[in-house]
């Protein structure tokens, strides 16, 4: 058999392949761990909307995938019940430091109030930002302009370029399920999840905690309370 070198296969183009071949009577389908049905995208144009002065994760500096410094960040929400509170995830890619806060809302200005509001402490620690396509991000350039930072935004339905942080979100629906009405979590619990999340010794870090790694010794009192 030919071995093939430097073939880049995306998971968009194998469930692309396994479509084809159901629909031509093949049976790789049934090996699909989740067997819901893929929703049709009509076209190519963003449904999320777009969002001015966005800058693509393809002008991302090589540095950030490198996990080599502190300061590159991945930037989500978690969504509880419809038109309630939602949840900001902020995680740091070298160290896996999250950081999370509670927003009233989805909008722009609520969610931009409170990455700031989290991440101004931590300004000299933050470099970039790697967004999911979402309108909640659109003031991304206050973010930039306030932690002297830059901003870039993930491909449309391209999940794993923010791998962590969806890890992180996928954890963090085992405190806050799915549904959840979140305007019913205190700050408190936001901050214990924090907390939990950045004390756990982590095998990637040398079993040391994301604290450690982050800020070399344990965090400041002001920033757990």
């Amino acid at each position: 058999m030919r071995h093939e070198e430097n073939i880049n296969v995306s998971p968009e183009w194998i469930y692309q392949y396994i479509l084809q071949d159901k629909q031509a009577g093949g049976e790789l389908y049934k090996y699909l761990r989740c067997h819901k049905q893929r929703k049709k995208r009509y076209g190519t144009t963003e449904s999320r909307g777009q969002i001015k002065g966005r800058v693509s994760i393809d002008e991302r500096p090589d540095v950030v995938n490198q996990r080599s410094r502190i300061g590159d960040w991945e930037a989500d929400t978690v969504i509880g019940k419809q038109g309630g509170s939602v949840l900001i995830t902020l995680v740091e890619r070298k160290t896996r430091f999250s950081v999370i806060g509670k927003a009233p809302n989805r909008t722009a200005q609520e969610v931009t109030s409170v990455i700031l509001k989290r991440l101004k402490p931590l300004a000299p620690q933050v470099q970039t930002l790697t967004y999911d396509n979402r309108k909640e991000f659109a003031m991304h350039q206050k973010i930039s302009k306030n932690l002297d930072a830059c901003g870039y935004f993930a491909h449309p339905y391209h999940s794993w370029e923010r791998g962590l942080n969806e890890n992180t979100n996928g954890i963090i629906r085992q405190f806050f399920p799915k549904g959840m009405d979140l305007t019913e979590v205190t700050d408190t619990e936001v901050l214990r999840v924090m907390d939990k999340f950045n004390n756990r010794p982590r095998k990637c870090l040398g079993f040391k905690t994301p604290n450690q790694v982050f800020f070399g010794i344990n965090p400041p009192v002001a920033l757990a309370s």
